[in-house]
């Protein structure tokens, strides 16, 4: 097998021509002129040209041997001519699309119609770890190349590096950023949803791959470091990687892809829980330590904090209960105590300094003092006795907290810590006294990042948000009202009612609940999580649990039923009017276009309610608003999506303006992002940059979602380059405030496309008769509900029509298929309407207004940047082949066609705008790694048709389902943010 150039869809990836600082990376908007008048001016080192062909040399290496290793390996497990079936089929896919060859279309088919089950599964999932390692390469490259231009002193769009030199350009000083930071709140969140398809065993091997990837490259470096000819050691040593990475191939090939059993809730926690072991726990520490030591010395706060929602999230998902809870947080913390247990072990071992030859003071003496340990080999060693018996604490802190037992036991467990402040006070005491002899060099390697992760992680982990949909509250509300004689039919209710009997309960200091009345199994349910997150946050601390996220948030009343629910477990205490406190933020998610355009009017009545302002300003005074971008955009598509999410911060920032000053009140977005540009993926770098002004100010969260994940933080360097990019948007966003409010024009013409796109949008999906047997036709989305890939349903109701189907198979469902439709369907119809004038003059100035907006208004320019992505990605020759599984040949004539003339109207309308006739001019090297990758994801395509084909006509056996469902796994793994 051959491979060629990969994609690659995380944020910090690295052009393989090197760039200035106002040069965007992979994945990025072409530069944004208007969009922050200081970066111009920051200087920048520029990069010397070197050729693409030397610059991707390495590349181009590591995919030689990864391909010829796996060439090896199918050709040892399968034989020889289950590797040419490989390279017929391959080589018969290139000729498809290269050359829309007529006569490979019927070869291929012809092929494909034949292959037996067996033999067909062994080529899916040939091709299937060809993306996975060719991920895996790619990703080495991005940190190889990164790592060239920082010794050449040349910087990066998206790092702090960049971000900190703009901001001195700027005038702002390291004093004033240290300040910033320390009122900021940054957050990534992880999320699980129906689209995840990598199993923990992949992601492991993968994991070693990788890091031998890099072993390679130290071994190729020591040997260019010397003499060649005289270095006899570099070849054996490259030969041993070698056979340590095919060990690791041939792993991959005899492990299975698939699950045989459908993930529960406790599989998707271990499976983030093994991104914090590998990534997050260590390089978060180590991206502050970067800030700091590029701050001057200021002290930066622990701004950057992780969110999780797996365990706590039950929207749809009846799995999710109380156990589950409690179960995420017993992990989440056995995996932070853990890792403080191993580094304390090994700070014990390093600082090995003696009373004898060292004075420490009366702080540092009490600390070892208080130790058990009474080794008499260790008595002159202070600080080797604290920490023996701080980990003696820490081993009895798991005991206490998770059950779980130590590694190690120098001396028994005993006396267990309170809370992570209290271990954070006895490390801060070592860290005072190594600072105070001039050892801070001991201090720099690991305990200062200990102490870093204890800041950031606590006890806890990650925060764990809870959510539910609002009507599911309102009837546990309904039952409660009911069974205590307060009102029969509250679901009756007008919204006004509601509210005044709400109100009423929250300023009545009783319980609703009578003592010995049998409630409903699901109140109970319902209940017992509140009752579980108040016992949580005794245990594990304040911030384990801190938003309670209500989805289908359409009135204030919803948003009354969960302060009300907070109330009779106990995590709100007092009333209304007298001095409540509630314990977690009531989280509205605005997710549709009707809900996104009554968000500030919602919350400006919620918090016009007697008590409401004075209860959050009590509370912590903060106030999260969820913005759903996946259902906004199923239900409007594209552009009115991300104009009414646009729209609704606009007005909330507004609303929240007078709410910070009148009660110090401040509102921080919480961005629900996909993988895929219909649901809001896309690099965050520019869409953090391209929010509208004002709303970021150093407070945002945003969700991290499915196989996005794996692509973002499976390798531990570019996780932390990941986390760099957010952090680097969200200072320049609030210090620099690069996006200027738009002109009325600007506002107008989006608000005319907005109208056109969703009628245009909306006139396809829901209005188009037939178009739902279409969509589950010409699409694997049946076969996906099917794979054992998440233990949330894919539908809220009975697979029946587009409005019950969640968002995320909706996108990923259209991306196996490769039309992609909901990241650009209706723009081109919009653009066509707009400039539908009387006369050439008006047509030429409406024009001429679209192409200044995409150059002045980054709101715009990044939208139309993520579409003209999509499009890239899109391929109407194999969504072709997927609609001819739709088997009334006129009703897939007839949409299939709506979908290539609307295909076509957008690409028109970005060339006229963008003045870029071809996909992705701006972004040459994402292009050339399109043309080079896709040709080998082809011909999972082409096989998964065919299997789809045989499985729908009843000629499947369990050979062929599988061959399907390790194609979507794929697929999905070679476009890298399909989900």
């Amino acid at each position: 097998m051959s491979f060629a150039h990969p994609n690659r869809a995380a944020d910090c990836t690295v052009p393989q021509a090197p760039p200035t600082i106002a040069h965007p990376t992979h994945f990025t908007a072409p530069p944004m002129k208007q969009a922050s008048p200081v970066a111009s001016k920051a200087p920048a080192k520029a990069a010397p040209r070197a050729s693409n062909r030397d610059n991707e040399k390495p590349l181009v290496e590591d995919i030689r041997l990864l391909g010829r290793i796996l060439g090896d390996v199918i050709r040892t497990q399968e034989g020889p001519e289950a590797f040419e079936l490989v390279e017929q089929i391959r080589k018969l896919s290139v000729a498809f699309r290269r050359d829309a060859d007529h006569e490979a279309d019927k070869a291929l088919k012809k092929l494909l119609k034949g292959l037996p089950g067996d033999r067909a599964v062994s080529v899916i999932r040939a091709f299937t770890y060809f993306s996975h390692l060719a991920n895996l390469a790619e990703d080495r490259h991005h940190i190889r190349r990164r790592a060239i231009h920082e010794r050449a002193g040349h910087t990066q769009e998206g790092s702090i590096d960049v971000a900190l030199q703009r901001l001195r350009w700027a005038g702002i000083t390291p004093k004033t950023i240290s300040q910033t930071l320390a009122g900021s709140y940054v957050s990534p969140v992880l999320t699980a949803h129906p689209t995840e398809v990598q199993r923990k065993s992949i992601l492991d091997a993968e994991r070693d791959i990788a890091h031998l990837l890099t072993e390679r490259d130290a071994i190729k470096a020591r040997a260019a470091a010397v003499n060649a000819a005289k270095d006899a050691l570099s070849p054996k040593e490259l030969a041993a990687n070698e056979q340590q990475i095919r060990a690791r191939v041939m792993q991959l090939w005899q492990t299975r892809l698939l699950r045989f059993t459908k993930l529960t809730v406790a599989d998707e926690i271990e499976n983030a829980l093994s991104y914090y072991e590998s990534t997050f726990l260590r390089e978060i520490p180590k991206l502050y330590a970067e800030l700091e030591a590029s701050l001057d010395g200021q002290p930066v706060a622990s701004f950057l904090r992780m969110g999780q929602w797996i365990g706590g999230d039950r929207d749809g998902n009846p799995n999710v209960t109380a156990q589950t809870l409690e179960h995420a947080l017993t992990r989440q913390s056995d995996v932070a105590l853990r890792h403080y247990l191993t580094e304390v072990h090994y700070l014990g071992s390093e600082l090995s300094l003696s009373a004898m030859l060292v004075p420490f003071g009366p702080e540092m003496q009490a600390l070892a003092a208080q130790s058990p340990d009474t080794n008499e080999h260790r008595q002159d060693e202070p600080y080797r006795r604290a920490l023996t018996g701080m980990y003696a604490r820490l081993a009895a802190t798991l005991k206490n907290l998770t059950g779980g037992d130590a590694a190690r036991h120098a001396v028994a467990p005993q006396n267990p810590y309170a809370s992570a402040e209290e271990f954070l006070a006895d490390l801060r005491v070592i860290e005072a006294s190594l600072c105070s002899h001039h050892a801070e060099a001991l201090a720099a390697q690991r305990l200062h990042p200990l102490i870093r992760a204890v800041e950031v992680f606590g006890f806890h982990l990650a925060t764990v948000d809870l959510r539910q949909s609002s009507d599911k509250h309102e009837e546990v509300v309904a039952e409660l009202l009911t069974t205590a004689r307060v009102e029969k039919h509250y679901s009756q209710l007008d919204e006004h009612a509601k509210q005044a009997l709400l109100l009423g309960l929250l300023n009545d200091a009783r319980p609703l609940r009578v003592p010995g009345a049998v409630y409903s199994e699901h109140s109970v349910s319902e209940l017992a999580i509140f009752e579980t997150a108040k016992r949580m946050l005794s245990t594990f601390g304040q911030q384990a649990i801190r938003h309670y996220i209500i989805s289908h948030t359409e009135t204030v009343s919803d948003l009354l039923e969960v302060l009300l629910l907070q109330k009779e477990a106990g995590l709100m205490r007092g009333t209304l009017d007298s001095e409540a406190h509630n314990d977690l933020i009531v989280v509205p998610l605005f997710e549709t276009i009707e809900d996104l355009r009554n968000a500030a009017p919602i919350m400006r009545d919620f918090y016009a309610l007697p008590g409401v302002a004075a209860l959050v300003q009590r509370s912590g005074a903060e106030q999260d608003i969820m913005l759903g971008y996946s259902d906004s955009n199923k239900d409007g598509g594209i552009f009115t999506s991300n104009w009414e999410l646009y729209r609704a911060e606009i007005a909330l920032v507004e609303l929240f303006d007078k709410l910070e000053r009148s009660h110090g009140i401040k509102i921080r977005m919480f961005h629900g992002r996909g993988g895929t540009v219909g649901r809001g993926g896309g690099p965050s770098y520019q869409a953090i940059l391209a929010q509208p002004p004002g709303t970021v100010r150093g407070q945002i969260r945003l969700t991290e979602q499915g196989e996005v994940i794996g692509a973002k933080f499976a390798n531990p360097e570019i996780g932390r380059r990941n986390l760099e990019t957010l952090v680097a948007a969200t200072l320049e966003a609030t210090l620099l405030q690069p996006t200027k409010p738009a002109t009325r024009a600007f506002l107008d013409a989006a608000a005319e496309l907005s109208e056109a796109s969703m009628d245009a949008y909306r006139g396809l999906v829901y209005g188009t008769p037939g178009f739902t047997d279409y969509f589950f036709g010409a699409t694997p989305l049946r076969e996906l509900t099917q794979l054992n890939i998440g233990s949330r349903p894919a539908s809220r109701k009975a697979l029946q029509k587009i409005e019950d189907l969640r968002a995320i198979p909706w996108g990923f469902s259209w991306g196996q298929c490769r039309l992609t439709l909901p990241g650009w369907f209706g723009f081109g119809s919009a653009v066509a309407s707009f400039l539908d004038k009387p006369d050439a003059a008006e047509r030429k100035a409406a024009l001429a207004l679209l192409q200044k907006m995409y150059r002045q208004w980054p709101f715009f320019r990044t939208l139309l940047s993520n579409m003209d992505m999509v499009l890239a990605k899109s391929d109407l020759a194999l969504a072709s082949r997927y609609a001819e599984l739709v088997s009334d040949t006129r009703l897939r004539k007839k949409i299939f066609a709506a979908i290539e003339a609307e295909w076509h109207s957008t690409a028109d309308a970005l060339a006229q705008i963008t003045g870029e006739k071809n996909r992705l001019e701006g972004n040459p090297a994402l292009a050339r790694s399109i043309r080079h990758r896709f040709p080998y994801i082809d011909p999972l395509h082409h096989l998964q048709v065919e299997l789809i084909r045989r499985y729908r006509a009843g000629l499947a056996d369990e050979r062929v389902q599988r061959g399907i469902h390790i194609s979507i796994n794929g697929i999905a793994a070679g476009l890298r943010n399909t989900g």
